[in-house]
Order: C-alpha cells, then structure tokens, then sequence
C-alpha cells in the first residue's frame, strides 16, 4: 500500500479534497465519482477485499463545505498576515520573475564576453577556428538581446502599485477569509492550494447518517468534525423525499431494471426532490443513497413469479384477455403502479386449464330499443 500512502498532486476538479481524504474503516484512499460537476468521495475497500458493501460513500458538497468552515476558522488569526505579506509583494519593485530573468541575463553576459575573449585570442589565420568562435559569440549576443527584451516586457506589465483604497480593501479581505474564499475570483484550484497547506491528511468514518471526519493539520494538531447533512448544488439541504417515492423505487428495483425504472417513473409524472425527470443515473444514485438493492436477473424466478405475457402463454389465451382476467380477477397478480409490469404467482397458475372464451350473452333487445345499436 506504498502507493495509498502518500497523497499526491492536486486534481482537476470542483471537488477541494482528492488525494487527502482517507477511509476510517480500511485505511484507503477515498476515490472520486463526479457525475456531472457534481461528485462524491467513495471507498470500495471492502468491495475490492471482501466482496461487501462499499465501506463509506460520501456526498463531495457536503463534506467540502463542512471541511472548508473549519479550515477558515482555524486560518482565520493569519488573514491579516496573509494580507500584510501580499501587499508587501506587490508592492516590491523586483519581483520573482524579474530577478530570476536578471540573474540569468548576469549569466548570459558573462557566455557573451567569454565568447569575445576567445574570439580575440584565436589566430585570425586560422579561418575555421575564428568562423566557429564568430558564431558562437553571436548566439550569445543574440541570448543577452532576448533576456533583455523579456525584462523590458515584464517591466511593461508590471502593475501599478495599490492605492490606499485598494490597501484598505485588501486588508478587509484579510480580516473576513469567508468573503475572500467565497469570491468570485478563487477558483478551486486557489482552495485546493490553501487546504494542502494546512491540512496534512483527513480520516473519515460512517456512523449511520453521520460521517465523522478527523482534521490531521500540518503542525500535528488535530480536529473532529462531523457532517450530517447533504447539501445539493445550490448550497441548500436537499429536499425530503417522500416516503412513497421511496417505496415505490423500492418495489419497482425488484421488478425491472434502473433504465427501465426512469423510463416509468417519468411516464406516471413522478418527479426527483428537485421537479427534475428521471435518468439512469439518478435512479442509481437514489437506490445507492437509500441502500436499495440493484435489480438481479433471476429474481422473479426465485420468487416463484412470472410475467403477464408468460402467464397468457400458460393459460391459452392472448396478453390483453389475461389482462382483462386480472382485472376481473380470475387470475391472482399484483401491480406496483400503473404502467409497471404485472407480476403472476407461477403456483397459482398450476392445473390452470385452457379454457375458451366465453359466449357472448343473448341480447333480447330489439335493435331499435339499444341506443347505441341505433346509431351504427
């Protein structure tokens, strides 16, 4: 596992914490699942080793959210410092990239006038010798005319120095680190950045609804924090659920398929949390969050069920009269919902006969006396 020690290089991403979450129950890295920009910190230790449940599963808003409050109240005393040393850094005539280009343009100059020197001191008979120390001169002119052009560039593109509103504006972000983190100028790979610096490693672990995470800080201090709620992409707590969309998810996985089961659900006009229709992948990401298990092939055999069609196939007659003989109950079968597919008892069909279809009743009405007769 030397591989899952160390943390590794910040990844692309909205998510603030790949590479530093670790599971409390196997010791692993916590892998990440977007779907969409949205994604989730998952384990699947004890799937890989044991074949069991994923060990912990993790909503990524939530947990960023919950982690990036205690880093900011933990780095909230050095915002002002932070601030000081900005300002100090914009406010230096030399920046870092002009005194390496200085440095290197010292370096340049000395080559050129090593060239000359060699140049000088060759015997001008000696053509060769003098053609290939005359070249070697130029390339170093031609280095030192570059590193110069590149320094008046920078010079050009220096910014003019904050004034005091600007001073003043900067030393407030410092004080409030919510509003500077918060900004729209702090992209996540900035974030990122900011909570590697401080936070060494954070290790999670699944307590029913609640995921207790451990803060492991880069001076060995540590924090708990716990996170109990869900929030969704607006920064809100997710919507309840009703307990009869669970239900019936929850019946319809043991019928059909999760394409099957959005295609459904979005043609009865049953709609997410959110009033958003049904996909593949939010039918697994429901069944996943409410540990509703997958649908099987084989199920309906175990439980000793068929179809409608199967079941018309064994009574004799066509699907829509063994629809009407459910209806009227002549043949025992259940429906989650309208739409979903009949499930037939296979027990109750046994010694079930062919039978025909009945006779249609003798009408003593005259023509003229049935209503709907008279107007064909």
């Amino acid at each position: 596992m030397t591989s899952a020690l160390a943390r590794g290089a910040a990844r692309e991403g909205e998510l603030l914490l790949p590479g530093l979450l670790r599971c409390g129950h196997c010791g692993r890295k916590l892998h990440v699942h977007y779907g969409g920009k949205l994604g989730r910190y998952q384990c699947h230790g004890a799937r890989t080793n044991h074949g069991a449940a994923r060990c912990i599963s993790v909503s990524g808003l939530s947990i960023d959210a919950a982690i990036a409050k205690e880093a900011l109240s933990v780095l909230k005393p050095l915002g002002i410092e932070a601030a000081i040393k900005a300002i100090e850094a914009q406010s230096s005539k030399t920046t870092a990239s002009e005194r390496q280009l200085e440095l290197s343009l010292q370096q340049a100059r000395y080559e050129a006038a090593h060239a000359r020197r060699q140049y000088d001191a060759v015997d001008p008979a000696n053509r060769l010798v003098a053609g290939e120390l005359e070249r070697r001169w130029n390339e170093a002119l031609q280095a030192v005319a570059k590193i110069e052009g590149d320094i008046a560039a920078l010079v050009v593109r220096r910014p003019p120095p904050l004034g005091e509103p600007e001073r003043r504006r900067l030393m407030a972000l410092g004080a409030d680190l919510e509003s500077a983190w918060s900004h729209p100028g702090a992209t996540a790979a900035t974030r990122k950045r900011i909570l590697r610096t401080a936070i060494s490693e954070i290790v999670v672990r699944r307590d029913g609804a609640i995921i207790h995470a451990i803060l492991h800080w880069q001076g060995g201090d540590h924090t708990e924090v716990q996170v109990k709620q869900r929030l969704n992409a607006a920064g809100r707590h997710n919507p309840r659920i009703p307990d009869g969309t669970i239900a019936l998810i929850g019946e319809l996985a043991r019928l059909m398929p999760d394409r099957q089961i959005a295609r459904l659900l979005n043609r009865i006009g049953v709609e997410t949390g959110h009033g958003n229709a049904w996909t593949l992948e939010r039918v697994r990401g429901f069944r996943n969050h409410h540990e509703i298990e997958v649908y099987r092939d084989g199920e309906w055999a175990e439980r000793g069920e068929i179809t409608l069609e199967a079941a018309a196939q064994i009574v004799g007659v066509c699907n829509m009269t063994a629809l009407r003989m459910l209806r009227r109950g002549e043949i025992e079968g259940r429906q989650v919902c309208p739409g979903a597919l009949w499930a037939v008892k296979a027990a109750d069909l046994a010694g079930f006969t062919s039978r025909a279809p009945s006779k249609p009743s003798t009408n003593t009405k005259s023509r003229s006396e049935d209503p709907f007769l008279s107007m064909t």
